[in-house]
């Protein structure tokens, strides 16, 4: 008879440390997505900005050397991500293929002026400092016009604020929920051992000493369960590499890794934590109260 029941307590033991690694797991596996999914969400809004091209006119009297001594100081700018010299004939044969016929045979001239096409680096993609660079662009007297799309600047920087504070809110909310979740399957697996632990306590074991052995073992499953989280994490991050390489997902390895170290922290953090407050409450508990 007490084989069987220590049979049944042995599976149920076992059941609980299982539903504390998965629960740990599956939570860690989904923070562990919102974070790199935040990180790259950072990296496509800047891939965006970095689109929007500023498009630098010369006037027809500027020569060869005044092109190329602009397109020096470009090199040295810290705002420019990247640019190209776009002549007048170049210009003139992209219209075409726009338009579908040569417009100069009307025309008779080549109305188009020699450019500069512009990709600002993503923080410089904001109105305040495009117009400080737009002011300092035009104090070169052979610049005859400069042109952006602004209202599109304004678009991206205040739909990007909006995204990113439900971003924030959406991740301090999954946060609470897996806090709450791991936090109920730790107090369900202590539960089942409130009277060893209230036995030990009458005989005199110190609450330090009693708490011990729980929380090294809420710390190992939550090890085990951020272990997997991390494996799978992986799997998906090379399945995405694999399959979508533009997105560049694994471009920046040192916050990959970063990410990855904070779910294998956060899984600790949180089991310990816990445990400590879970062994503390039965702990404080009268022995009646503990039926």
């Amino acid at each position: 008879m007490s084989s069987s029941f220590d049979k049944f307590q042995k599976r149920r033991l076992i059941s609980s440390y299982f539903s504390v690694v998965l629960s740990v797991f599956l939570v860690l596996f989904l923070l562990g997505i919102l974070g790199f999914f935040i990180i790259n969400s950072k990296k496509l809004a800047d891939d965006f900005k970095e689109e929007i091209a500023m498009t630098v006119f010369f006037k027809n009297e500027a020569n060869d050397s005044v092109v190329k001594a602009f397109g020096a100081e470009l090199k040295k700018a810290p705002f420019a991500k990247s640019f190209a010299y776009v002549s007048k004939e170049m210009a003139a044969k992209q219209h075409t293929d726009i338009i579908g016929e040569d417009f100069m045979t009307f025309l008779g001239t080549n109305p188009l002026q020699n450019s500069y096409d512009i990709h600002l680096k993503a923080d410089y993609v904001i109105n305040e400092r495009i117009v400080e660079i737009e002011s300092r662009l035009r104090r070169n007297p052979m610049i005859s016009d400069i042109v952006y799309d602004k209202q599109l600047v304004n678009l991206v920087n205040d739909n990007i604020k909006k995204v990113s504070l439900w971003i924030i809110i959406i991740s301090g909310f999954l946060t609470v929920i897996a806090v709450l979740l791991i936090n109920s399957s730790l107090r369900l697996s202590i539960h089942s051992n409130r009277f060893i632990i209230k036995t030990m306590q009458m005989v005199g074991a110190t609450k330090a000493f009693i708490r011990k052995p729980f929380v090294a073992k809420s710390i190992k499953l939550g090890m085990i369960g951020a272990g997997l989280a991390i494996i799978a994490l992986i799997g998906v991050l090379i399945y995405l590499q694999t399959n979508f390489p533009d997105l560049g997902i694994l471009d920046d390895k040192l916050l990959v890794g970063l990410v990855l170290l904070l779910v294998f922290g956060i899984g600790i953090l949180i089991t310990w934590l816990s445990t400590y407050f879970a062994t503390q409450r039965f702990l404080n508990l009268r022995t009646d109260d503990l039926y």
